[in-house]
């Protein structure tokens, strides 16, 4: 099909710069950009999140999965202490 477009000068530089680096004419540059606008073939996913994991130094001797428990313990045994002093 012949008919005439209308490019913006970013554009005709896109389509010119794709015709130099591939050596295409600029009708192949042309359809090569369309169908990879219209055919979702550009992706600009972001990039997948990958969690970053250090060592801490020495070997741990206590569990850190029952934190939270020995944090209740813990305070647990204060208030006691508290109550014990009449505070």
């Amino acid at each position: 099909m012949r008919t005439t477009v209308i490019l913006d000068p970013d554009v005709e530089s896109l389509i010119g710069n794709a015709m130099k680096e591939r050596s295409i004419s600029f009708d192949a540059a042309l359809n090569e950009a369309a169908r990879k606008g219209l055919c979702g073939e550009i992706h600009n996913y972001p990039k997948k999140f990958v969690q970053q994991t250090f060592p801490m130094g020495a070997e741990q001797a206590f569990n850190w999965d029952k934190a939270l428990a020995l944090a209740d313990a813990l305070e647990d045994e204060e208030i006691m202490r508290n109550m014990a002093l009449g505070k």
